[in-house]
């Protein structure tokens, strides 16, 4: 680690360049040169008497920890929109803010959606393995053909800003769009996409689908019998939570061909994957990277130290969960 207690805040996590330089120059932050457990990040916030902590999903703070919170701690300010590798009631029934981002990741992940959409259609993983083994045997005419993107049907479960943003691009490649969510959109952010209240009149529709919830609020939500109900020689794609699927009939639809293809970033155990999905040809993967661009991960830092910044001037967190 490195920085002095200063300010009053502890970065429990390795940040890009830009963050680290700015939690120094306001706050003196300690910069952790690792990403932190939740008993070192605490053990340090207690023994500099810290007012906030940055973190990310290593610092798993239970019920167990909230109980037990240091004194001086009056925020854990998020690196992502996502919450649910913590007890943010607990932490918050114990009089500790806790926020996230929203906003920042919104472009880059869907960006990463639609190219995980795009390479699973056109076989991505297939073709790059040829070239790298050198290629050398022709193809003809009924080899290793893909499935055009361009005019099919794509639905989408969750349609906040994310799948608001893969919804755009999808229109760019004259996709029509289905979209299932807990409420209907106002026309203005429907802009043509179809509203189907009931998931299972939308799956038999979706040539394509691409999962956008957020948390794990919805349980297992592709299932044996959720996969089949798409049509055969469907596209998959998830960037949202590796929680929301049933990975055993994931392998199966993808083995059967009910599933032509899958684009996947998330994964039920991470970074320890089920490595029979790395196994199969038709299942394009990237490794939880959706926000990994300079221009998110930067934004994704500096919205947690407005958060800080915020609370340790005594004023509301702009972000509160």
């Amino acid at each position: 680690m490195s920085g002095t207690a200063g300010g009053g805040v502890l970065v429990a996590r390795r940040v890009p360049a830009a963050v680290a330089e700015r939690a120094q120059r306001e706050f003196g932050a300690i910069l952790a040169d690792h990403d932190m457990d939740a008993e070192e990040a605490l053990a340090v916030v207690a023994e500099k008497g810290l007012a906030a902590v940055v973190t990310g999903p290593k610092v798993r703070l239970t019920a167990a920890h909230a109980a037990k919170l240091p004194p001086s701690l009056k925020l854990v300010a998020n690196t992502s929109v996502g919450y649910d590798h913590m007890d943010a009631a607990a932490c918050k029934a114990a009089g500790v803010i806790v926020t996230n981002t929203p906003d920042v990741l919104t472009d880059s992940t869907a960006d990463l959606a639609f190219m995980l959409l795009l390479c699973a259609c056109r076989r991505a993983h297939e073709y790059e393995a040829i070239m790298r083994a050198g290629w050398r045997q022709g193809f003809g005419m009924p080899d290793k053909l893909g499935i055009q993107p361009s005019g099919k049907t794509l639905g989408i479960v969750g349609m906040g800003r994310i799948g608001q943003a893969m919804a755009q691009r999808a229109r760019g490649f004259g996709m029509t769009i289905l979209y299932h969510n807990r409420r209907r959109l106002p026309p203005e952010l429907e802009m043509g996409a179809e509203y189907v209240e009931d998931l299972r009149e939308m799956l038999p529709r979706s040539q394509v689908l691409s999962l956008h919830l957020p948390g794990g609020e919805a349980g297992v939500l592709m299932t044996p019998e959720t996969f089949g109900l798409l049509p055969r020689a469907a596209v998959f794609v998830n960037t949202a939570r590796g929680s929301l699927v049933d990975e055993d009939a994931l392998i199966e639809a993808l083995k059967s061909g009910q599933l032509f293809a899958a684009g996947l970033d998330v994964f039920r155990k991470e970074p320890d994957f089920d490595t029979r999905l790395a196994e199969l040809p038709n299942v394009f993967l990237t490794p939880h990277t959706a926000s990994a661009t300079v221009e998110t991960r930067d934004a994704m830092g500096f919205r947690a130290l407005d958060n800080v910044a915020a609370v340790l001037a005594g004023r509301p967190a702009p972000d509160p969960v």
